[in-house]
Order: C-alpha cells, then sequence, then structure tokens
C-alpha cells in the first residue's frame, strides 16, 4: 500500500516541487514507516490537496519527496457531521476514529445529560486529543479532507442547530429507520448525526431536539454503543450518498 503523509507545505506545491517532512511526520515517515529512495507515496494537506510523488531523500528529521502529479479535490456536500456524546473510558475515541475512516466531514463533543465523562475543565486537552485521533485516522485512510473537530456543545445549541440543519437523532425507539430517509435530493444541508452516551439520550433532550426539528431515527432491531452507533451511521450515509 502506498502510504500518505500530511503537511502544509502540499497546499501550494506543484508537479517537480520538492516538499520537505519534517518535525514528527518525517519522524514517521523515516523511523517508523521506514520509506526508501523512490519510494512511491501520496501527500495532502488536510484541505483537499492530493499530491503523488516519489521519495527523493530520506534522513531521521527531513524527507523529501519529489511531486509527480496533483488534485485538488472538492470538499464534500453535503456534509456529514456526528455529535458524539462523551463517553466514559475511550468509546467516544473509538467512535471518533471510526467515524473518520468510515467518512465523516466534522465531528461536534457533546456534553449530553447522562453522559459520565465531562470536559467542564479539561475542554482543550479533550479537543486537542479528539483532534490528533481525526488526523491520524484520516491520514491512516488516505482522506484528502481532514475532518473539523468543533467545540464542545450543550444540549441548547444542538436545539438552536436543529432549526437549521437536517439533524437525525439515533434513538433505538424511533420508528423512521435511517436507511428509509438517508437520501433526500431536495435537501442540501448538511446532514447532522446524534449519537447519545452510554446510557442513551435523556426524555427531556430528545424531546427538545424533536420539537425543534430534529428527526429519531434507527438503525435496526439491535442496540449499538455509543462507539459503533455514529459510525454504522457513517456507513449508511456513505452508500446512500453514492461516495461508496
Amino acid at each position: 500500500m502506498v502510504l500518505h503523509f500530511v503537511t502544509a507545505d502540499a497546499a501550494s506545491a506543484r508537479p517537480g516541487d520538492i516538499v520537505e517532512l519534517t518535525g514528527t511526520e518525517a519522524h514517521h515517515a523515516a523511523v517508523v514507516r521506514r520509506v526508501r529512495l523512490d519510494e512511491p507515496v501520496t501527500l495532502g494537506d488536510g484541505r483537499g490537496a492530493w499530491l503523488v510523488g516519489v521519495v527523493s531523500a530520506v534522513a531521521a528529521k527531513q524527507v523529501d519527496v519529489t511531486v509527480t502529479a496533483r488534485e485538488d479535490v472538492p470538499a464534500p456536500s453535503p456534509r456529514f457531521v456526528l455529535v458524539q456524546a462523551l463517553a466514559k473510558g475511550d468509546r467516544d475515541e473509538l467512535a471518533v476514529q471510526a467515524a473518520t475512516e468510515l467518512g465523516v466531514d466534522a465531528i461536534v463533543p457533546w456534553q449530553a445529560a447522562r453522559s459520565v465523562s465531562r470536559w467542564d475543565s479539561k475542554a482543550e486537552k479533550g479537543l486537542t486529543r479528539w483532534r490528533t485521533i481525526v488526523r491520524e485516522a484520516a491520514k491512516q485512510a488516505h482522506r484528502a479532507w481532514i475532518p473539523q473537530v468543533e467545540g464542545v456543545v450543550r444540549t441548547a445549541d444542538l436545539v438552536r442547530l436543529a432549526g437549521s440543519a437536517r439533524v437525525l437523532v439515533l434513538e433505538p425507539s424511533a420508528s423512521a429507520r435511517l436507511t428509509a430517509v438517508a437520501t433526500e435530493a431536495s435537501d442540501v444541508r448538511d446532514v447532522v448525526l446524534v449519537v447519545g452516551p452510554e446510557g442513551g439520550i435523556a426524555p427531556e433532550e430528545l424531546a427538545a431536539l424533536t420539537e425543534a426539528g430534529a428527526l429519531p431515527v434507527r438503525l435496526g432491531n439491535t442496540v449499538l454503543r455509543t462507539s459503533t452507533a455514529g459510525a454504522a451511521a457513517i456507513a449508511v450515509l456513505s452508500a446512500s450518498h453514492g461516495r461508496w
């Protein structure tokens, strides 16, 4: 498999240019992945630039790549946005990683009423951790666009969002199936998937979201964990919107 690396310098590079990988990316390329001279690789900036090149120099602190081709990949539309409730252990991190690999375009951490994990005093640390996970998962999946991880929100923020975006709340008791409502050709708004914590979405939260215009949907007859529900839903959307 051709290895993929991310660097801001890919944004302006053209065929014939030499892109220098430095810092942690150079270490990952030279020491961890052990790239070799003349090995084909791809580079991106995480914002749509996609470069094909060959390794032209290798050192522990710098790897040079000579660009042979460039493509500018347009941003996905509509976007798939995952609102992931904070969860205990590493379950929310597993959800973020899997959703990134499967095609999510933006991720929003949600401090839900039943979230055991609390980010009240460590929001920046949590966001940094999620962004690192997303970046690495996007690289692994060879994605031209790295999903944005936005600031943590409360339920009131989601209620306001439901008035302007297409919000689908994953709820096992819902009557509508995600597969039945995943694609609506006339609706070009972002598709926002809301996933609750381990104990599920509190009744008052579900009621507030529904009253604001959100649609509760279910994936099937079984109940998935918070670590897998969002990823499964992103897979459904990717297939129904022709990304797969």
